[in-house]
């Protein structure tokens, strides 16, 4: 379904069902050079198991208009408006990498707006090498092929994920040449990740929120590794949180390369 959110046309894709305002809401955001597709499996399923699904393209991106954010701050301001447009009053936020940034800026922002927070493949810092940060302007093609090596653990997801067969790495590809070519304007890969490397306020923003946290990361991740969570983690548990931490055996990309653990775990949750 489409928005208008701060006088821009967002797409959010409903898991194939009609937004009930009587119904729990969930809020997916997607990372760098992605869009609600990632999301696929896990926004279906609860979908159709008792939730509203708002798995957003955010501006700038896809099916969205608008100006692609610059910074962590904006995309949470964006979160908030998107919120707002959908009448939403109380919603779950779900982000992965960057928009796992987003998400928690939001949610430190919303307070009590946010009713659990789920963040998949997150670092803080979350810095981005200079040499990546380069080659996303010089030469894109170059840094999505390095991005989806180091992004990747297997070749080929679960049948559950995006078919049987399913060349992860090809899949990864196509979906990032898709969303840089959707934005003809300015460079969605080079401002995301600059928007990611130059956020600071992750453990602060912890401390601030009000909401149970979920970690979902990825033991292979060579994007986000394991230890560089630990601030988050242990921001959320020094202030008190609920605090729950699951790690599947794969890299960055948790929703399709083990789309059953990530989902199940979000499902649990979410469900508490």
């Amino acid at each position: 379904m489409y928005l208008q959110v701060n006088g821009a046309k967002t797409y959010c894709y409903t898991g194939g069902k009609p937004f009930n305002p009587a119904q729990p809401t969930v809020v997916f955001i997607h990372g760098v050079l992605n869009d609600h597709s990632v999301w696929i499996l896990q926004s279906r399923y609860l979908a159709h198991h008792g939730f509203n699904v708002l798995a957003v393209d955010l501006p700038g991106h896809c099916k969205s208009g608008g100006d692609a954010p610059e910074t962590v701050e904006q995309a949470a301001d964006f979160v908030a408006a998107l919120l707002d447009a959908a009448g939403v009053q109380k919603a779950a936020l779900v982000g992965h990498s960057w928009g796992g940034l987003i998400a928690l800026e939001a949610a430190a922002r919303l307070r009590e707006r946010v009713s659990q927070l789920v963040l998949v493949g997150v670092a803080s810092p979350m810095r981005v090498s200079p040499v990546l940060l380069e080659t996303s302007i010089s030469d894109p093609e170059q840094a999505l092929k390095l991005v989806n090596v180091f992004s990747r653990s297997t070749l080929a997801p679960p049948p559950s994920a995006l078919g049987p067969g399913t060349w992860v790495y090809g899949a990864g590809m196509a979906l990032g040449r898709r969303v840089l070519r959707s934005n003809t304007a300015i460079n969605v890969f080079h401002r995301g990740f600059k928007a990611c490397d130059s956020y600071a306020n992750g453990e602060t923003a912890m401390r601030a929120i009000t909401c149970p946290v979920l970690f979902v990361l990825g033991a292979q991740d060579q994007m986000t590794p394991l230890k560089a969570a630990q601030s988050l983690i242990g921001a959320a548990r020094d202030s008190g949180k609920a605090v729950t931490v699951h790690t599947v055996p794969v890299g960055h990309h948790q929703m399709t390369e083990a789309p059953d653990d990530t989902l199940f775990a979000l499902a649990k949750f979410l469900n508490r």
